[in-house]
């Protein structure tokens, strides 16, 4: 789809043009709008729609930094296609830096919800508005996540291991060859395409221990090459695609706090990197240094997900760990 005028909400573009505008959603109690911002970057020639998702979860930063980036490069007269992109899905959580809206309790994170209800709690019905628009629109989607407040992630992802999903996650580029399985996504908008029949996956980059101003450039960066990397994959952009090798294929795995005290890293361990099953990951020590418990590897792969507050109490979230079961190579 494209060679002719897109439209998203309040804004429209013309082939080879970019236009702004929001998805509208309700008005506030003090009287302002709530809306969804979207951009539209539309190609002089026609191709696919590829539709790029941020900060459904209001404390993840990074996925309106890499839309910035990608918008300031992606020139509408070299694509074929159309490139659109919602930096902020969730504003009221944006605003707050928070996971979800503080003021909606009772549909907190919006990933568990698509595709929303239009009568539902508020949360749902910015989630139902997006996915108004999205899902006849889109022919594959990406949604930017990371570890926000709590950890920080490194490059992996989720896919419902259809070929079109393979072919995608692929498609991300050099380094994200953390490939999870999600057989059967619920509630998010890789879901909600998946029971359309069109491919969107969950990729994971930052978090809380990459904010300073030389880590969030380049967590910002790395996601945009992205972005512009499935431009090229899909011939929508002039350049060659580069690709991971290898790309493993493997399950999630959360590990928790056996203790609670001081969350201690072991000297040496990197994320993305090959461990055997039993490797120790990390220790909880007291405020006096006696070792308490361990985080060790469950299965032989790899975590790609540490937390960032060393200060850790029993049952607290410490570590997503990929199972490895092979390679896709």
């Amino acid at each position: 789809m494209s060679g002719k005028t897109i439209t998203v909400g309040t804004a429209s573009a013309e082939p080879g043009s970019i236009a702004r505008g929001v998805i509208p959603v309700t008005t506030l109690a003090g009287g302002t709008a709530l809306d969804i911002p979207v951009v539209i970057v539309n190609g002089v020639n026609a191709g696919p729609v590829f539709w790029v998702n941020g900060a459904i979860h209001g404390d993840e930063p990074e996925g309106p930094l890499a839309c910035q980036i990608a918008l300031a490069e992606v020139d509408p007269a070299h694509l074929s296609g159309t490139l659109v992109m919602c930096p902020v899905v969730n504003v009221p959580a944006f605003e707050a830096a928070q996971r979800g809206n503080p003021a909606d309790t009772f549909s907190y994170d919006m990933n568990r919800i698509y595709p929303g209800r239009e009568n539902g709690y508020l949360s749902e019905r910015v989630a139902a508005a997006h996915a108004a628009a999205m899902g006849p629109l889109a022919d594959f989607e990406i949604s930017i996540h990371s570890g926000g407040a709590h950890s920080f992630l490194d490059k992996s992802m989720f896919i419902d291991e259809s070929p079109e999903s393979v072919e995608l996650g692929t498609a991300m580029g050099p380094g994200w060859g953390c490939i999870m399985s999600n057989f059967n996504p619920t509630g998010s908008p890789m879901a909600y395409l998946k029971k359309l029949g069109k491919v969107g996956i969950t990729v994971e980059l930052g978090g809380r221990s990459a904010t300073s101003p030389e880590a969030f450039a380049r967590i910002g960066r790395e996601l945009a090459n992205s972005i512009l990397n499935i431009l090229r994959h899909y011939k929508m952009y002039p350049g060659q695609a580069e690709y991971p090798s290898p790309r493993y294929k493997g399950q999630q795995e959360a590990l928790l706090a056996p203790a609670s005290g001081i969350f201690v890293p072991e000297p040496g361990v990197a994320f993305l990197t090959m461990m055997k099953k039993g490797d120790r990951i990390a220790r909880i020590k007291s405020i006096f240094g006696d070792v308490l418990g361990e985080i060790v590897a469950p299965a032989d792969g790899m975590f790609f997900g540490l937390r960032a507050l060393p200060n850790v109490t029993t049952g607290d979230w410490c570590c997503f760990f990929c199972k490895v079961e092979g390679t896709r190579d």
